[in-house]
Formats: C-alpha cells, structure tokens, sequence
C-alpha cells in the first residue's frame, strides 16, 4: 500500500511555498466574487482546476462559501477527470494520506471502502499519482476548512448514473461537503468560449446534464452525476463566477472557460 500521495504539480500549477501557497490562497478568497450570500445548507461545489494565477480567482468564489464551515465539515468527496490516465469507471487511491505544501490530509478509508463495493469503482494508483484536477483543489480546502478527511476520486469512462450512485453511496449530511473539479472550453477565442460556456453554464443551473460534453467541460462525468443527484433531491445551483483566463491572466486568442457554482 502506498502510504503517501505527494504533490505532483507543487510550483506549476500552485506555488511550492508554503507561506507563499498560503498568502496567494488569502488574497484568492478576499478578492472574491460574492454574487450571492454564503449558503448554510450548502452541500457541494463545482470549480475550476488550472493554474491558480488563471482560475484561483473563478475557484475562490466557490471556496469562499466554506469560509465560517470549519467546525462543521469533516469529509470532502472529491472528484475530478483523468487527464493523464485511461481509467474505467472511478479510481480511488490506495494512499492513507495526499500532501501539500500546506500538509497532509488524510484519508477516509471507511468511506472508500463504501464505494469500492460498487462495480464502477475499482484501486488504481496511477489515476492519482500526476493528477491535477484533485490535487489544486487540495490547498484551498486546507486553508478553509482546516483539518477533514478526503474520499478522493479519479474519473474516466463511466456513465453520469454510475457518478450519481457514488455520490449517493457518500451523501451522508452536513458533515460531507461534495467538490466537482472541472473546466469549461478549452482553446477557443475569447468571445466564442464566452458564447459557449454561457450555454453550459445555463444548462448546469437548469439540472441538464444530458446537454454537457467533452466540448462544454473536460470534467463533464463526474459533473453530469452531480447534476443527476441534485435534480433528484431538489437542489438550487447559484452561479457564483463565470470568466475565462482571458479575463485573468492570459491571451485572449486562446482561451480556457472556469466556472464556480454551489449547490444546496
């Protein structure tokens, strides 16, 4: 068993430091957009999962709706596409423990013991090993909530209901704050990817998972089984930020499509 899961895009995607992790992360959260006020049932999030100079800001608005939760959450169900690893089904980690440079967070096995009895769950260490859609994630769930355990998932072929049987498997209360790591349109000019990923984001705040693709969002599996459970349950879905990293830090040629929305 592999002990330890360390951080595979420390000083790429996020700074390596933690002082510096840290202070990026607080004026992250301070700069937010707050659209809408905090959420006390508020039960998972979707956000964005690059670079934090591109999408930190997009995933600070989402983040900030945790602030005031510390004592309250204890587990985050967090999933997230495989990029680098053809997986079938959803991946889980043998590690007891992933890393940061804020920490280490520890696992909570009982809960994906849970999942591992589904058929579309099986251990496959290399789906976590160099991913980054969970692991960007990671810092800014530390400085918010401080100490919880983390049932993560790497996502790859798998149907909408079977994320939504995981989901279910996990739900539990308000103890269990679900995260939904995704990007929007990748590589577009600025006012094409505008066009399209404000058609996702209608299709996501109307509960419309059938509407989303690879084209609207590379996480767009383990965010259509959300979308499948919260229009079970009744759930809202405020938008919280909508912008692109031409609209943070990058050209606008070429552009990739964050969004942040919370469900309750």
């Amino acid at each position: 068993m592999s002990e330890l899961r360390p951080p595979a895009v420390a000083g790429q995607f996020y700074p390596a430091g933690r002082a510096e992790l840290g202070a990026e992360i607080d004026r992250h959260l301070q700069n937010a957009w707050r659209p809408c006020a905090p959420l006390p049932s508020l039960k998972a999030l979707i956000v964005p999962h690059a670079g934090y100079v591109y999408s930190g800001p997009v995933a600070a608005a989402a983040y900030a709706q945790l602030q005031g939760r510390r004592s309250s959450v204890e587990r985050v169900v967090l999933m997230g596409p495989s990029h680098r690893v053809w997986c079938d089904g959803l991946a889980v980690s043998s590690a007891d423990l992933f890393a940061t440079p804020l920490g280490r967070i520890p696992v909570d096995r009982e809960a994906l013991e849970r999942a591992l009895e589904l058929p579309q769950v099986a251990l496959l260490d290399e789906a976590h090993d160099r991913e980054h859609s969970l692991e960007v994630q990671l810092p800014f769930l530390q400085q918010v909530l401080g100490s919880f355990r983390l049932a993560p998932f790497s996502v790859g072929q798998a149907s909408a209901e079977e994320v939504a049987e995981v989901l279910e498997c996990l739900w539990d209360g308000p103890e269990t704050v679900i995260v939904i790591s995704t990007d929007l349109s990748h590589y577009l000019d600025y006012e094409s990817a505008r066009r399209i990923d404000a058609a996702t984001a209608q299709s996501i705040e109307a509960l419309r998972p059938e509407q989303l693709g690879s084209d609207q969002a590379c996480g767009f599996v383990p965010l259509s089984g959300l979308l499948l459970v919260a229009r079970r349950r009744g759930l809202h879905i405020p938008a919280l930020d909508l912008r692109s990293s031409g609209d943070t830090a990058g050209p606008r040629d070429q552009v990739v499509g964050y969004g942040a929305w919370a469900l309750a």
